[in-house]
């Protein structure tokens, strides 16, 4: 069965999977000239990982910055990311610190998607996705493991979990050890896809040993992937202009 879900002028999961390109300065500075550069690519959205922004831990300078990347790029549809450190992010809050900030930023009219972690308190994942939805704004719920793969049935559990708790765009990433945990993240995409999913689903297997995996979205029913601009956010991570040139050629 196939699941479709519209944020602005996209699509996710119809066709080619869309490129989302990471934002990650440190200074607002850099965070302004990136947006510029970012402006250029023709991404289909922007994710702004703020766990790279010297200032995170004050809100009015987060929302300060996002009004700024908002004016200079109006149309392009933005999700914001806080990415813990445990998850392999820059920059450790604590759980209030973290709920605080991303619930601020979703009443805040400035983005358009927020990413939630799964790994926290249940009755603080449900009421933030239910400020998220009253304000208008789509959430991405993740799962990122750096060191291994899990079984396909984990894989599978995770992803169904996060549908249950209301997420719009479930998403995993996962570190393979070995060509067969490609595969086992592949196998595990398609399963969900077309046994479990009620929504449409983001999932890929990183590093240099999984790059096929940021590739192959539309054959195996991954709506998202993402490109490299100046810096990479995750590892095997392929350059914008790249990665569109090659979903053109494998798309159906």
């Amino acid at each position: 069965m196939s699941h479709t879900l519209s944020v602005k002028n996209l699509t996710f999961g119809a066709g080619k999977p869309l490129i989302c390109v990471p934002l990650v300065g440190r200074t607002l500075a850099a965070i302004s000239e990136d947006a510029r550069q970012l402006a250029e690519l023709q991404a289909d959205l922007i994710e702004w990982r703020v766990d790279h922004y010297e200032a995170v831990e004050d809100v009015a300078q987060v929302k300060a910055a996002l009004q700024q990347i908002r004016a200079i790029l109006p149309q392009v549809p933005l999700l914001f990311t806080f990415r813990s450190k445990k998850e392999g992010g820059e920059y450790a809050l604590s759980d209030d610190a973290y709920f605080n900030l991303n619930s601020t930023i979703a009443r805040s009219g400035l983005v358009d998607l927020i990413d939630v972690e799964l790994f926290n308190d249940e009755s603080r994942i449900r009421t933030l996705i239910a400020q998220a939805h009253e304000a208008g704004v789509k959430v991405i719920m993740s799962n990122h493991d750096f060191h291994k793969t899990p079984e396909k049935a984990e894989i599978i559990a995770r992803l169904c979990r996060m549908q249950e708790l209301g997420a719009d765009l479930p998403k995993i990433a996962v570190m393979p050890q070995s060509p067969q945990d490609v595969l086992v993240l592949l196998d595990a995409t398609i399963t969900m896809k077309q046994q479990h999913a009620t929504r449409p689903l983001i999932t890929m297997s990183m590093g240099k040993t999984g790059v096929i995996s940021r590739l192959a979205g539309e054959v195996f029913g991954s709506a998202m992937t993402f490109g490299a601009a100046r810096q990479a956010s995750a590892p095997g991570q392929i350059a914008v202009a790249s990665l569109r040139e090659m979903l053109n050629v494998l798309a159906k």
